[in-house]
């Protein structure tokens, strides 16, 4: 799992410049401040200076309680990427000479997949002398395609890929 990508903000000590902007704790503007005033008055009410546009000229400082603002910003990301729907793609696999009983599940279990809102790729593998009568695949493959026309949409359409024919299905939006 990646790390949350929260920008990197200089607070108190790690601030280099002579002066600074500073807004309080209840969003108030406090004024240009040398930098030392600003963190003693933080640091007398309990809070940070937290460097929030270092662009600007002077630099914009805000008191506020860092720790706190650290702990609501990773909340916040949290509950966004909760609501987000991940796709996955999801592989089948079989090969040319597959029994219709045998073919006739794989294609259900990719109903279910695509159901549940994933891509699904669909391999058909050859093995020796079955690359000479790549035909068996093909017809397979074909009625694949022929079985899923109302569960999904073709993303790419079947093509070799070395000893493998391979497609992307993709669930109907």
């Amino acid at each position: 799992m990646s790390r949350p990508t929260v920008t990197k903000q200089r607070i108190n000590q790690q601030i280099r410049v002579p002066e600074v902007r500073v807004i309080g704790p209840e969003g108030e503007q406090i004024g240009v401040l040398k930098t030392s005033e600003a963190i003693r008055q933080a640091m007398e009410q309990g809070y940070d200076v937290v460097e929030v546009a270092p662009n600007a000229e002077p630099p914009v400082c805000r008191i506020m309680d860092y720790g706190k603002f650290k702990y609501e910003q990773s909340k916040k990301e949290h509950r966004s990427r909760q609501h987000q729907k991940s796709t996955q793609v999801k592989e089948i696999k079989f090969r040319p000479r597959t029994d219709k009983h045998d073919l006739e599940t794989k294609i259900r279990q990719i109903r279910g997949f695509l159901e549940e809102g994933n891509k699904t790729k669909v391999t058909v593998m050859f093995r020796g002398r079955e690359m000479a009568n790549q035909e068996l695949g093909w017809a397979a493959i074909k009625k694949v395609i022929e079985e899923l026309k109302g569960h999904g949409t073709l993303e790419t359409s079947p093509r070799m890929e070395g000893r493998n024919l391979s497609m992307v299905v993709a669930p109907k939006t």
